[in-house]
């Protein structure tokens, strides 16, 4: 069970705190009614992840991952819905919390969003000084959603 908090991001300090950063992209086979089966790209490595639909207002959900090689999610890649996701991940320490730093690419350029693993709903953390609003369990911000409803798409729309 994954539980996790998301926040939008001000400014780009988070990039002086990283203590790491790589590249994904990823796509959809399968996105529909909260379930989706995704793979990524993440640098030289792949990732096959089915993820069951959200519980507790966006906060947990199921997730399966297992690593499968790169040539194999390059053909994946090719079976997936329309639209890919983007983004370049940082991480940030913060406390005893690792923040996850999208900066996202392409249609969801001028979008980056933290978000941070817990072991329980309630388990207290450490906010970094860049995050700004919450928006955990806000549909619009998750990645199977920006691929079809990009983020330039809602700056249009004001």
């Amino acid at each position: 069970m994954e539980i996790e908090r998301k926040f939008l991001v001000r400014g780009d300090d988070y990039k002086r705190c990283a203590h790491k950063s790589y590249r994904i992209r990823q796509g959809y086979i399968s996105s529909g009614q909260g379930r989706t089966v995704r793979v990524r790209i993440r640098d030289n490595q792949g990732f096959l992840t089915i993820k069951g639909p959200s519980l507790d207002g966006g906060l947990s959900r199921y997730e399966f991952e297992k690593e499968i090689t790169l040539d194999e999610a390059e053909h994946l890649m090719q079976l997936c819905e329309p639209g890919t996701i983007d983004k370049t991940r940082y991480l940030v320490k913060s406390g005893r919390h690792v923040f996850e730093v999208d900066e996202f690419y392409g249609d969801n350029e001028g979008l980056v969003m933290a978000e941070v693993e817990l072991s329980s709903a309630d388990e207290p953390f450490e906010k970094p000084d860049f995050i700004e609003k919450e928006v955990t369990g806000d549909h619009r911000y998750y990645n199977s959603h920006l691929r079809k409803n990009p983020y330039k798409l809602w700056k249009e729309e004001g």
